[in-house]
């Protein structure tokens, strides 16, 4: 018999700003995906503050402010037993990065920095964060106070990094890494990953989500194992519509897929499937 799980991922209307409505949205996500019986959360790129921050992302308040909504959710004890990947800006030895922060049981696994940056079209990374330019190595992140006590510890690993449990192992890319030469997941699959997820902050272009598409088929008809796909969804402050379009897809077939517009602010899809 095989051994199957069960995953989940979401389409958000995130505003940026919007702390507590980021916040709340989040929850209600994970909620969402545990009553599906899921094991696995991911949402989208930035979804604590929201994409569209702008020069904001230059500002030290809003590294704080998006602690304490992350302090918020690792305290909710209705966001225990599923694994979280949760996307926000961190603070690094005075660098600013894109992150993925993985989360379980109120604590923080590590911290994973986007490598590749979006810095063309609409799109202005490089102006607000640095790449992180180590492959396969990590350093400690020295973690706030206020997120100290509930971690139990002073700091956590921080670099390209995957999470392996007993039964599988998890890596997480982020949005624009998956369009580049050398993206990510080929490196994980090739190191036994099985599961790869990516996190997106992805506005709305024609034909657009059919490349998304392709490019994640390819890279699991190609490599092989389970490829989840979150992004924002409607339109966050700025002049950027994000089309959503949360995927599941195993061995080169979609299994799931959310819409592309919508009007609920929060749009979780699930889907049981065999390691």
């Amino acid at each position: 018999m095989g051994h199957l799980i069960t995953v989940a991922t979401c389409s958000l209307n995130q505003w940026a700003l919007d702390w507590e409505g980021n916040a709340a949205r989040i929850v209600e996500s994970i909620q969402k995906a545990k009553a599906a019986g899921a094991r696995l959360r991911v949402g989208p790129e930035l979804e604590i503050c929201g994409y569209g921050c702008l020069d904001h992302l230059l500002e030290q308040d809003l590294y704080l402010h998006c602690f304490e909504m992350l302090r918020r959710i690792l305290l909710d004890e209705t966001c225990y037993g599923i694994l979280l990947d949760i996307g926000m800006p961190v603070q690094h030895r005075n660098q600013r990065f894109n992150c993925r922060v993985l989360c379980l049981d109120g604590k923080i696994l590590m911290i994973r920095p986007k490598m590749w940056l979006a810095n063309d079209g609409n799109y202005r990374e490089m102006r607000h964060f640095t790449p992180w330019m180590h492959p396969r190595q990590t350093e400690q992140y020295h973690l706030p106070r206020i997120l100290q006590d509930i971690q139990g510890a002073t700091h956590v690993v921080f670099g390209d990094a995957v999470v392996s449990t007993p039964d599988t192992c998890f890596g997480a890319e982020t949005c624009e890494e998956l369009f580049t030469p050398n993206a990510p997941h080929i490196a994980m699959s090739l190191d036994g990953v099985e599961i790869i997820t990516n996190s997106s902050g992805s506005h709305f272009t024609l034909q657009k989500l059919d490349t998304r598409l392709k490019l994640i088929m390819e890279a699991t008809r190609k490599c092989g194992g389970i490829y989840l796909y979150a992004n924002q969804q409607g339109c966050d402050g700025d002049r950027l519509y994000y089309d959503g379009s949360a995927m599941i897809l195993v061995n080169g077939d979609v299994v799931a897929q959310g819409s592309q517009f919508s009007l609920n602010d929060v749009e979780v899809i699930t889907a049981t499937v065999d390691l």
